[in-house]
């Protein structure tokens, strides 16, 4: 796990003060308990939720192939049944709520766009989940309302911002404020951030 960490730091010193193992324990620990991860953000966040989600719900750095006891469900199923225990790979549980296209218009268009992710937060979250909220100036209001929702719900909310952190840093559990301001700039350093997070929780959860 450290060297992950270790590796990041030496390329992005910057992000050194952040509280990164802290949100890897949280994220551990919601595993652990059965939880799930959400994800939202808007326009270059959004497409990190997407990417974020990519890397945990199938093999990110290691191949993370079934068990023998994992394939015997597969087993009554004959050569299909090999097939596919042979490729499916073990995830953690992660939505983006950046995918829902129907739901977010539905919601956009019938309440209002603030609350496009706040709604599925009440819908798919429960105590034991952490919902990761991306905002570079921390204050856009539908990710604001999502972490409210999310606090309402005994969720734990982990926040990756800017410098300033806005509205945010007030809500989050943890909240990764990025030393920069430009939004450019933040979302350069958002990925390897979130990045080095999966690849540690790949390595504790599947040392295959």
């Amino acid at each position: 796990m450290n060297e992950f960490l270790n590796t990041m730091l030496m390329r992005y010193p910057q992000l050194e003060s952040l509280p990164i193992k802290k949100a890897y324990d949280r994220l551990i620990e919601s595993y652990h308990r059965g939880g799930k991860i959400l994800v939202c953000g808007n326009g270059g966040s959004a497409s990190d939720a997407e990417h974020i989600v990519g890397e945990l719900a199938k093999g990110f750095i290691r191949e993370r192939k079934l068990s023998l006891q994992d394939r015997e469900a597969f087993q009554d199923f004959g050569e299909e049944g090999a097939i596919i225990a042979e490729k499916l790979q073990k995830g953690i549980p992660a939505i983006s709520l950046n995918s829902q296209t129907s739901l977010l218009t539905a919601v956009g268009n019938d309440n209002s766009f603030d609350m496009v992710f706040a709604q599925q937060v009440y819908v798919y979250g429960k105590a034991n989940d952490v919902i990761i909220v991306m905002s570079t100036s921390g204050n856009s209001k539908n990710v604001v309302y999502a972490a409210l929702t999310a606090k309402a719900l005994g969720m734990c909310v982990i926040g990756i911002t800017g410098q300033n952190a806005g509205n945010l840093g007030e809500l989050c559990d943890v909240c990764i404020a990025i030393p920069e301001q430009e939004t450019y700039r933040v979302q350069e350093l958002t990925l390897p951030l979130y990045h080095t997070l999966c690849a540690m929780l790949e390595h504790e959860l599947f040392q295959l």
